[in-house]
């Protein structure tokens, strides 16, 4: 039930003290009625009492007044009475009492009013600070909200799911439901009511580092809000193990895609350079537009998923950083071998630039479908940008490495173009590297309008001739 607003307690005492204002400059007389003063008014006799009417009687009983000189004038006799003000002192005192009595009602009003502002002041404070909690601290939220609220939580915080739903969409954390492997754990595919499918990742162990991610990525992710980076939808934490569910990506990562059993085979030319340009927008988004910036410290092709139709998204956000927030004794070399920038590696320089080294190998690995590293036949690994740096400006050389799938699919003036924004990502010096506005710059005019570029294809274009691997 509702409870009622107090009452108006000002309102009250402020119509009392105007009613005995009013009251108080009434003039009253000693019967209640309002006196008119005597014209003459001769001196009491001697005796008589205070406040009370005098009355006159004049010398002759049978109705005649005495002259001054003591001669009888004839005239009847008047008894004239003298009404005095017998109850000024207590009216005064009264006025003087009901005067202080309204002021201390007008006091006491104040302090009412003050005090329900500062009840109103601190509810709103309080409502605040409940609202501020549950989308900073989302990881720490005590309560458990079930999986048919997010569709009315997906712009806010992330909504905390229960351990409960999570194994039974994924039969249990089965193994028939693991996506993938990685470092930190398995993704899971969850199935849940409704028709809705996820994609959960499960952080195994209970280290610090474990932990660290975890809040790490769900706090970025949190905030994100672009096409290019992948989703939340909820986090779960369960006796120790913690659990981030993201929007599924159907066709996996650009990892399975390239070096899984298809070896690239449903990436065409214009699809690989749509997924270099939808990753580079996802990489400007998170250099040029977050404050601060963020440096992702671990993009490779394995942390860029691809939907239903192979559109990127980076995902993996746990080893992220805010730029400038870090330095060479604060901060933990991480990454991927082959993905990492020889600054980092060497002296633990970390900027905006080491995520462009990262793209750059990825570039590579779209247009030669080789793996980042790889052995040699003297058991010894071999870096992509090692090898191929000397071929990559050599325009003889430079058809006869690319990966056997697109191979004369593209227009060679296309692929050289690529090929030199690919040296420059992974320049030695990180001066040397273009900022990733440049490159994204420079990989709009290489893709079709219809996904996303300003490209408009030729009848006359390779791609439309080759109906192994279509545009």
């Amino acid at each position: 039930m509702r409870s009622m607003p107090p009452p108006p307690l000002p309102l009250l005492c402020s119509s009392a003290f105007v009613f005995l204002l009013l009251l108080l400059c009434r003039p009253l007389g000693a019967n209640g009625r309002r006196s008119t003063p005597p014209a003459a008014s001769p001196a009491s006799p001697p005796g008589a009492p205070v406040g009370q009417p005098v009355q006159l009687t004049a010398a002759a009983v049978n109705g005649t007044v005495a002259s001054a000189n003591g001669a009888a004038t004839g005239i009847p006799a008047v008894v004239i009475e003298v009404e005095r003000q017998p109850h000024l002192r207590r009216v005064l005192i009264a006025a003087i009492v009901l005067s202080s009595f309204a002021g201390v009602m007008i006091v006491l009003a104040a302090l009412y009013a003050f005090l329900l502002w500062r009840r109103s002041r601190h509810a709103l404070v309080d409502s605040k600070d409940t609202q501020s909690i549950d989308t900073a601290r989302i990881a720490f939220v005590p309560m458990l909200n079930s999986f048919n609220s997010y569709k009315t939580t997906k712009k806010g915080a992330a909504t905390m799911m229960d351990y409960t739903s999570l194994e039974a969409a994924t039969g249990k954390f089965s193994e028939s439901s693991v996506l993938g492997v990685g470092g930190f754990g398995c993704v899971y595919k969850a199935s849940f009511d409704g028709g809705f499918t996820a994609a959960v990742k499960r952080f195994g162990g209970e280290t610090h580092d474990c932990e660290k991610e975890f809040e790490n990525e769900l706090d970025l992710l949190r905030r994100f809000r672009h096409p290019n980076i992948v989703s939340l939808v909820g986090f779960c934490i369960h006796e120790g193990n913690r659990f981030i569910v993201y929007e599924l990506m159907e066709n996996g990562s650009l990892d399975s895609q390239l070096h899984g059993s298809s070896h690239g085979s449903a990436l065409s030319w214009h699809i690989r350079m749509k997924i270099a340009l939808d990753t580079a927008r996802g990489l400007e988004y998170l250099h040029e537009h977050c404050n601060p910036p963020i440096i992702h410290r671990d993009l490779k092709s394995s942390n860029i998923l691809l939907d239903s139709d192979f559109n990127a998204k980076i995902s993996d956000f746990g080893l992220a950083v805010a730029s400038g927030n870090h330095s060479k004794g604060n901060i933990k070399l991480s990454g991927t071998m082959g993905y990492v920038a020889p600054e980092y590696l060497l002296d633990g320089k970390l900027t905006e630039k080491s995520d462009v080294y990262a793209f750059g190998v990825v570039l590579l690995e779209l247009l030669l479908g080789r793996k980042p590293v790889e052995k040699t036949a003297q058991s010894q690994c071999q870096s992509i940008v090692t090898w191929a740096m000397p071929q990559l400006t050599d325009r003889s050389k430079l058809p006869n490495i690319i990966d056997p799938m697109i191979k004369n699919t593209m227009d060679l003036k296309h692929l050289y173009q690529v090929a030199a924004v690919a040296v420059l990502c992974v320049q030695p010096e990180p001066s040397y590297r273009p900022l990733i506005t440049d490159v994204l710059h420079s990989l709009v005019p290489l893709v079709p309008m219809e996904l996303g570029g300003t490209l408009r294809i030729s009848p006359e274009s390779p791609c439309t001739t080759q109906k192994h691997s279509p545009c």
